[in-house]
């Protein structure tokens, strides 16, 4: 463990200004959440939620109280899922098996199964998607990842992800199998995919991602890009992590990851990007680097090879690049 510059409840107390209703016509951060999230007036309150016909699905409010159950299963191709609030799972908190799918403006938290000690995975949104964007997002408290897909390493491709707050911090109290001041969860991000499969593409674009360190884990990490994908990972900001980014290579049957990193900036931890098993064609521009990350670069299991990192840069306060975005040379 090592000081934190921003931890979590800064971090939290700093998002706050910044989250205003659209209404008020004040000026929206461009990383992270804006705006409004979770449910509107008076929602409609259920425990589980399965969609297995297409359509707009609004304002419901999800309690689980810790039913270790999906607690909502998208079957349906062509489904909205806004203004939602998805809470208290024993596991995942909502699974996506179908084509065409958006969830926004959804706050999705506390999904938390086995206990700190003996991990067992709990997701915020996994499932085999093709074609989903997940916008204006925030994800927390869950003892696997945020977004993972997928746990089975069947087929998915064509996910998007931007401006979405995905983070972890310690308990603010007890909850299912965890005590207060236990920090769960493995990533914000991780990735699975056979190398027999086509290989999947997934975004990443004007997100923050913090508070993945001392956790359940160890190489705990924000990101977590691996086996056969295609990521691009755009305009983020990545804060309080053991690793911001864990990148790696072909390990055999399940493949390595291609990683395209531009226009982000990491803070306040412990390794900047980590390069395992000599990864293919990794390219970083317009990297910020804060001056409190303690090691910006490690590989482990051989070099990465075909490597470019160019425009390597030192970014300005967090909250600026919360508010303004990345904005390289500036």
């Amino acid at each position: 463990m090592f000081p934190r510059a921003f931890p979590t409840a800064s971090i939290a107390l700093l998002l706050s200004a910044f989250v205003i209703p659209a209404a008020a016509h004040a000026a929206q951060p461009a990383v992270g959440c804006r705006g409004h999230v979770g449910c509107l007036e008076n929602p409609k309150q259920v425990r589980r939620l399965q969609i297995t016909e297409p359509g707009v699905y609004e304002n419901y409010l999800v309690d689980g109280g810790f039913l270790a159950r999906n607690l909502v299963k998208i079957n349906a191709d062509g489904v909205t899922l806004r203004n939602c609030e998805v809470r208290n799972g024993g596991h995942n908190a909502v699974t996506v098996y179908a084509k065409d799918v958006l969830i926004e403006n959804c706050k999705i938290h506390h999904l938390l199964a086995g206990t700190f000690k003996g991990q067992e995975d709990a997701h915020g949104i996994t499932g085999r998607p093709h074609n989903l964007v997940v916008r204006n997002c925030e994800i927390y408290y869950f003892s696997g990842d945020a977004l993972q897909f997928d746990p089975d390493r069947d087929p998915w491709d064509n996910v998007l992800v931007e401006n979405c707050t995905l983070w972890t911090g310690p308990l603010p109290q007890d909850a299912a199998g965890f005590r207060r001041g236990e920090r769960p969860g493995e990533n914000a991000v991780d990735t699975k995919n056979l190398k027999a499969n086509p290989r999947a593409r997934i975004g990443i674009r004007n997100c923050l991602m913090y508070g993945f360190g001392d956790g359940q884990i160890v190489n705990q990490a924000a990101l977590n890009l691996k086996e056969n994908i295609r990521a691009e990972v755009t305009g983020c900001v990545l804060a309080e992590n053991d690793i911001c980014f864990r990148l790696r290579g072909d390990t055999g049957p399940r493949g390595g990851a291609l990683v395209t990193i531009r226009d982000c900036a990491i803070y306040r931890s412990k390794i900047g990007l980590r390069m395992e098993d000599a990864i293919e064609n990794l390219r970083v521009e317009h990297l910020g680097v804060a001056r409190d990350v303690l090691r910006p670069y490690t590989t482990a299991a051989g070099d990465p090879r075909g490597y470019v990192n160019q425009g390597q840069f030192v970014p300005p306060a967090m909250e600026e690049v919360i508010r303004r975005g990345v904005k390289p040379g500036s």
